[in-house]
């Protein structure tokens, strides 16, 4: 019994901490309402690494790197998807915290089309229908002109380059239609071994976390962002 007691103590205290480190603390009139979600990973600079897409233009855009996805490069590098030298920084992917809680990255419009107003703004995905009771805090790094209301485009490598076609295939050396299907991507957690070694345990979040299930709703309100998302970014709203 006394075993029984302290294993209930530790679990409770590593939860409590779980809840601490990730609570997720809403913004006053923030955004909130329901979505849809889809997945991309275009590799091209993303929109909020743009100065000027920011709410206030003297802040820190979020990081774009060099073809080797980890070096910074300057604001004012061309995207590569644009024919410049500026892409997706390879550790804006998603995380699995736990089974049902995770960290990650999206194109939203929260209007329908480019949005730029909410550039590292975060916000809680609740994640309805097959994946009910499991959540994302996800910040939000770009947009996107295909975008409709309220969608969020999770990055996710091999996730599908979409429109963009560009950039994947001048960082990896992919078909121009990037891993998989152009909108889409990889069919399997087992097609993820085409991806980079530093891009696999993203695009396996996809059949794991999600568990493979195709663009699942989602209800969804902003919150303030956790160090561990802008950490990554450098930006916040």
């Amino acid at each position: 019994m006394k075993l029984l007691l302290v294993t209930v103590a530790v679990l409770c205290a590593f939860q409590g901490t779980l809840s601490k480190d990730y609570h997720a603390v809403p913004v006053k009139d923030g955004v909130s309402g329901s979505g849809i979600t889809t997945h991309y990973w275009d590799c091209c600079k993303p929109s909020c690494a743009w100065a000027e897409n920011l709410k206030d233009t003297s802040g820190t855009p979020v990081a774009s790197c060099s073809a080797d996805g980890s070096t910074k490069t300057s604001p004012s590098t061309k995207s590569s998807c644009l024919g410049g030298g500026a892409y997706m920084c390879s550790n804006q992917q998603p995380t699995m915290v736990n089974s049902s809680f995770a960290l990650g990255f999206v194109a939203a419009s929260f209007s329908g089309g480019v949005d730029t107003n909410y550039c590292c703004a975060c916000v809680k995905l609740s994640f309805q229908d097959a994946l009910q009771g499991k959540q994302m805090i996800v910040q939000v790094t770009n947009t996107g002109g295909d975008l409709g209301s309220n969608q969020f485009d999770i990055a996710i490598p091999g996730g599908g380059v979409g429109i963009f076609t560009e950039g994947c295939s001048s960082q990896w050396g992919t078909p121009s239609n990037g891993w998989g299907d152009q909108y889409g991507g990889v069919g399997s957690e087992s097609d993820c071994a085409q991806l980079p070694d530093v891009l696999q345990p993203g695009c396996k979040f996809r059949f794991q976390f999600m568990e493979g299930v195709s663009n699942p709703g989602v209800t969804f309100e902003q919150v303030d962002c956790p160090s561990e998302l802008s950490g990554i970014t450098g930006c916040t709203y």
